[in-house]
Parts: structure tokens; C-alpha cells; sequence
């Protein structure tokens, strides 16, 4: 019997609707192809309800999508709402509520996708960001004394548990104890790592002869926790030189790990290291609970109607949501094909310079199933 998932749809705002669309379309034609099917529920949240009504969210949004298997996002962001609030309301609240705590981002360079980096190709950008999710900086502790004095005191607290810290690294080592093999080992690993056992490599991005506590905390804990993962290189290195070598050797990184904050910023950096925002993806995890799955490229107002964005980066995510259902093969090919459009079909990966619209783009991912 084929399985059936409930899938809540947020579109979202701007072009949020038209990319989702897309996803949808893939994700579909995917059902038929390997035997599952979607029942999906869509939600209007975004910038026009919250015009309309005054409210980011209902005060029950947690369960009405606790009833699903999976959340797909379209974008988050409207021209007539001041920046924070909707990213606050809506983002942030539903990954805290829903304790999503891993921020997953693959770095990928497809085929005929231009890459600012010289000489670089796939092969060379192929890697894996998991960012702690739901603690440091974002989680909204501190505050303003004396506001808009030249006494003004603003404090934005920085603070991690150890449960958070632990359950953020088990994530990352378990992904890169999965996502090799000693019959297909990570590339750049050296014979003599090969000959040691290792497969893959976790590289832990911190701050840590600066940010010596909470930064301290992250390292004391990856390198008890690195003993358990016998197969899993690691390494360490600081944010500001992680920003470095990613332009220059990205080559260098198999699975990355870091904290809330740098990991929003490297992440964002790496995104166009592989092609930029029309074909990033990213999912927002709870692997035990709910997730949700976005394109990272935000709501793009001023091409919202025209039919000519990106959609690949919400296909990409939907091709994650079902990796993360069980449905790997299917996920597996949606990826082929995406690979195969952006290497034998668009011109380029800039909206309305694809060569095709934005439904057409969404065919041929089909098409190439």
C-alpha cells in the first residue's frame, strides 16, 4: 500500500506562492512515479494576514500543523510589513514552538550553475551546514536602558545548555557517519585517513580563543562526543577563517557544524558560493518531531506575478522534505533532474534570465523525473 503524508503549505509571501507552486508540481509528479501520495493543507500566513488581521500567527498554529507530517514554506516577508516582525512572528516562533534545532543546509554546486569562485566545480562544492537552530543569540534574552540617550545600554544574551550543544553535534556525527561510506569515502580524505578508518569529516566552526565559554562549551563537548564516531574525522575551525577557506578551498569541507549566529552567516555565504539564492535550499529539523523545508532566497516582491523566479531552490526543498519522509529515492531523483536542467537547459539561475519562465522550469524537472 502506498503511503500518504500530510503536508502543510504556507506560500507565503512576494513569489512565495509561485515557487510553492512549482514544488508542488514536482512533488506530485514524484508521488506517481514512486508510489507514495500528499494530502496537503494550505495556511495563509504571512505578510497579507497580517495586515488583514493584526496577528503573525493564531494562538493555536502549533497544533493545526502538529497534525501534519511536514511543513513546506514558501517566503516570509512583505514591503509593507517593518523587517523582524514577520521573521519574529512567524520564523522564529514556529522553529522555537516546534523545537525545530537543526538548521540543515546543503552547499551544492550543480552542473552549468556559475560559481564566483575561480576555477571551482561541483566536485569542489559539495558539503553540508547543520546550524544549531534554537538557542544563542536569536532566542530574543536582553534588552535597552535608557533608550535613545547617550547613556543607551543594549545587552543580546548569548546562551546554550549543554542539552542543546549535545543533541545539535549527535545530529551533525551521525549525519556524516551516514553520508559516506568506507566503500564511497568523502573525497578529500587522505590514504592515510582511509587506511585510520575514517569515511567522513565533521569540521566544528567556533570562536573559541575569543568566546572562550560558550564557544569553549561547543568544543569540550564535540571532542567527548568525537569518541563515539570512530569513522568521523574531525576538525575544528574558527568562524573567520571558515568565511575564508569557503571561498578558497571549499573542497575542504564534508559536514560542518557551528551555533545559531554563524551558522546564519556562513550559511548565506556558502549559498552563493554554489550559485546563490535561487537554488538554496534548507530545512529546519526536529528528527523526532516536526520539520520544515524552505527555499532560502526570501519573498522577492519585485518579480512577485511576473513568472520569471527561480523555482528550483523550492523544489530542492521539497526533494529534502521527502529525504526526510523515507522517500530517498524519490528525493534522489528530483535531485538528478534539477541537476540535469541547470546543466543541459538554463541559461542562467538569475530571475528572467532563466531562458524559460517559472512554470516552465518547474516542466522540466518534471519532464526529467
Amino acid at each position: 500500500m502506498s503511503k500518504n503524508y500530510k503536508i502543510a503549505v504556507l506560500p507565503g509571501d512576494g513569489t512565495g506562492p509561485e515557487v510553492i507552486a512549482e514544488a508542488i508540481k514536482v512533488l506530485d509528479a514524484a508521488g506517481k512515479k514512486f508510489g507514495f501520495s500528499t494530502e496537503k493543507k494550505y495556511f495563509d500566513w504571512g505578510g497579507e494576514h497580517y495586515l488583514k488581521t493584526g496577528e503573525t500567527l493564531p494562538a493555536d498554529a502549533k497544533e493545526q500543523l502538529s497534525k501534519h507530517d511536514a511543513v513546506l514554506l514558501g517566503a516570509i516577508g512583505h514591503p509593507d510589513v517593518k523587517p523582524g516582525v514577520l521573521e519574529k512572528g512567524i520564523l522564529l516562533k514556529l522553529r522555537f514552538d516546534l523545537d525545530q534545532y537543526i538548521n540543515l543546509r546543503p552547499v551544492k554546486l550543480y552542473p552549468g550553475v556559475e560559481t564566483p569562485l575561480a576555477n571551482k566545480k561541483p566536485e569542489d562544492i559539495d558539503y553540508v551546514v547543520v546550524r544549531e537552530n534554537s538557542g544563542g543569540v536569536y532566542t530574543g534574552m536582553g534588552g535597552n536602558v535608557q533608550i535613545d540617550t547617550p547613556d543607551e545600554v543594549a545587552c543580546q544574551n548569548w546562551v546554550y545548555t549543554r542539552r542543546q550543544v549535545d543533541r545539535c553535534l549527535k545530529f551533525a556525527f551521525e549525519l556524516a557517519e551516514k553520508r559516506h561510506t568506507k566503500e564511497n569515502p568523502w573525497r578529500g580524505l587522505s590514504e592515510e585517513d582511509k587506511k585510520a578508518g575514517y569515511t567522513s569529516q565533521l569540521t566544528l566552526v567556533g570562536k573559541t580563543n575569543v568566546l572562550t565559554y560558550v564557544c569553549g562549551l561547543w568544543e569540550r563537548a564535540f571532542n567527548a562526543m568525537a569518541k563515539n564516531y570512530p569513522t568521523v574525522k574531525t576538525a575544528y575551525c574558527h568562524v573567520d577563517a571558515a568565511t575564508m577557506w569557503m571561498v578558497k578551498n571549499p573542497e575542504w569541507f564534508d559536514v560542518v557544524v557551528t551555533e545559531n549566529l554563524m551558522g546564519d552567516i556562513i550559511t548565506d555565504l556558502a549559498a552563493m558560493t554554489s550559485g546563490g539564492m535561487g537554488v538554496a535550499s534548507g530545512g529546519n529539523l526536529n528528527p523526532t518531531g516536526l520539520s520544515m523545508f524552505e527555499p532560502i532566497g526570501g519573498s522577492a516582491p519585485k518579480y512577485t506575478g511576473r513568472n520569471v523566479i527561480n523555482p528550483l531552490a523550492a523544489i530542492g526543498a521539497a526533494a529534502m522534505m521527502l529525504d526526510f519522509l523515507g522517500e530517498k529515492e524519490a528525493a534522489a531523483a528530483i535531485d538528478r533532474s534539477v541537476a540535469y536542467v541547470t546543466g543541459n537547459k538554463l541559461k542562467s539561475m538569475a530571475a528572467g534570465r532563466m531562458g524559460y519562465s517559472t512554470t516552465e522550469v518547474g516542466d522540466l524537472v518534471v519532464e526529467n523525473l
